[in-house]
């Protein structure tokens, strides 16, 4: 069953109840968020959501992906699919799926978002898909040794550790919050 909307916006409530000063930047959003569309289908337009995974290991390094289709470096992540049961399933599922890291290695560090960005994404003739943007919503995650695994070619053409400043000149300050987050479970 998909992520309901209901979920959605109760994930991005408690975040902004953290980050208090971000409602402005995620003003929009909540506002389509609030006419409930169905947001985990990337089918849905002008928004879907998407989640995106900062995997940390041993304190001191970041995994990174360079994606294909945008031919950037970025923090794995991608579009829902109905199978996914939280958000921050989602979140393990594409940083799994991109990287081949063995999800068994893998912890949450919070299961409170460290990001939400709303950005727009150009048209996609070749997809159907129209201008539009996606909410992503991210996670923090550690390892203490995992390693980058056989990678979704279709989606990544690589993926790397990076030390802390280099991923944070590379993919912004998100990068500070995924190694500031104290370890928890709950």
């Amino acid at each position: 069953m998909a992520i309901s909307d209901a979920e959605i916006m109760s994930v991005v409530a408690a975040y902004l109840e953290q980050y208090p000063e971000e409602t402005g930047l995620l003003a929009e959003a909540v506002h389509l968020l609030s006419q409930g569309a169905g947001f985990a289908s990337r089918r849905t337009f002008p928004m879907h959501v998407t989640a995106g995974a900062l995997l940390v290991r041993d304190g001191s390094e970041v995994l990174l992906v360079q994606h294909r289709a945008y031919g950037i470096t970025l923090q794995p992540g991608g579009h829902l699919e109905p199978t996914d049961a939280t958000l921050i399933d989602a979140a393990l599922r594409e940083l799994t799926e991109e990287t081949g890291i063995d999800p068994g290695k893998v912890a949450p560090a919070a299961q409170t978002p460290v990001y939400v960005e709303y950005g727009r994404v150009p048209a996609r003739p070749a997809k159907d898909e129209p201008p539009h943007a996606h909410l992503d919503i991210g996670y923090a995650f550690t390892t203490a040794h995992a390693d980058v695994g056989c990678i979704q070619e279709a989606e990544v053409t690589g993926a790397a550790w990076h030390p802390l400043a280099e991923a944070e000149r590379l993919v912004g300050s998100r990068i500070a919050r995924a190694v500031s987050t104290p370890a928890r479970t709950g």
